[in-house]
């Protein structure tokens, strides 16, 4: 899989733009804020519909502009397809597929995959487990798409039934007979979309760990990563079995149901979960160095590729400025480690930063132009 074709139109800082791309690596270099950020996050946004960068697609369009448009080209087992994403911000974005339009952005979901690092993945390790949830659930859409809709189901039961229990608690008074009704339903449905959640990432855990720790090893050799599952229930061990599921969350909801109520907010559910980093016996939160967790940050990201890859492509890497974060052995290690991508697209402020491994197409960027020099 690769992207053949990369057009913007008022897309970040660029009014227009068209690139034509190879397979295997190519790079963009130039001095920063000159735009080079801006086109792999556009391929990224294509593969996810979402930013590495920013929580909202605003600050995508162009300053004056009311909307902008990205199109890939995308190449996959020698058959073409153009995916275009018109970005509207403030109302529904719109969606063709071989210029012919889709009802729902996310039926482009899985057509191209991706997997983008950036020095934003130190939040992986060093910040809220609501980082590391979004990790698992884009991965999740990146190999099953309908995860999209699986999650998008579970957000907005939660947030009716924490609307619920906000105004019970706003109240102050003992629910009455209607609402304890009305919670009932919420508590089902919340159970049945979580189960369905909660079980896809265990199962993602479970092969993701092994490959988490291969690649830790081979960023920091001798060093020890491994994953661990903590769920809200407060666990040991769970099956994956969607029915066992539903039932446990029914059951943890009913016994929270007093403390729900007082505080007005939902304590049970996939939404509570963490994916604990362990480097050694230690959690990497709080105890790894700054070079142990940018290596476990990377043992991540090379992760969900060989778990993608699996799947039976190759996504296309993105490295954005990630080489000038890492010390000389890591991102010699790193570099090797990508190198065999069907396509790798790079960032960098000078050519220096690349490792030698890492041959290919060469654009300069500056000043909202790109050129391509090899």
């Amino acid at each position: 899989m690769h992207v053949a074709h990369l057009s913007l139109a008022d897309f970040r800082s660029y009014a227009s733009a068209e690139i034509a791309l190879d397979p295997g690596v190519s790079t963009f270099v130039g001095p920063n804020g000159q735009g080079k950020t801006n086109l792999v996050e556009a391929v990224g946004y294509v593969a996810t519909h979402g930013s590495h960068r920013v929580a909202t697609d605003a600050p995508l369009v162009r300053q004056g502009a009311a909307r902008a448009v990205v199109r890939a080209g995308v190449v996959r087992d020698e058959r073409r397809a153009l995916l275009e994403l018109e970005i509207n911000p403030g109302r529904a974005n719109r969606a063709r597929l071989n210029r012919s339009p889709v009802p729902k952005p996310r039926e482009l979901l899985g057509i191209l995959r991706t997997v983008l690092f950036a020095p934003e993945d130190l939040i992986l390790v060093k910040g809220d487990p609501g980082e590391r949830r979004r990790f698992m659930d884009e991965l999740l859409t990146a190999r099953a798409p309908r995860f999209a809709g699986v999650r998008s189901d579970y957000d907005r039961v939660l947030k009716q039934r924490n609307a619920l229990l906000k105004s019970a608690a706003a109240h102050r008074r003992k629910p009455g007979a209607e609402m304890l009704a009305t919670l009932d339903v919420w508590d089902s449905h919340l159970a049945r979309t979580g189960a369905e959640l909660l079980a896809a990432r265990l199962e993602l855990v479970t092969a993701l760990a092994p490959l988490v720790a291969k690649a830790y090893t081979a960023l920091a050799p001798g060093g020890v990563a491994d994953l661990e599952y903590r769920n809200s229930l407060d666990a040991p061990e769970l099956s994956t079995d969607r029915g066992l599921l539903a039932a446990a969350l029914q059951e943890g909801l009913a016994r929270s149901r007093k403390s729900e109520l007082e505080r007005g907010v939902s304590l049970v559910g996939p939404h509570r979960d963490e994916l604990l980093l362990r480097l050694g016996e230690l959690p990497a939160r709080g105890y790894a160095s700054h070079g142990e967790s940018w290596s476990f940050a990377l043992a991540l990201r090379l992760a969900a590729f060989e778990l993608l890859r699996a799947d039976g492509d190759d996504p296309v890497l993105i490295l954005d400025d990630v080489f000038a974060e890492l010390d000389t052995g890591r991102r010699t290690r790193l570099a090797e480690l990508v190198a065999p991508a069907e396509q790798v697209l790079v960032t960098a402020a000078v050519p220096a930063d690349v490792p030698e491994t890492l041959t290919g197409a060469a654009y300069d960027v500056a000043e909202g132009e790109v050129h391509r020099v090899r």
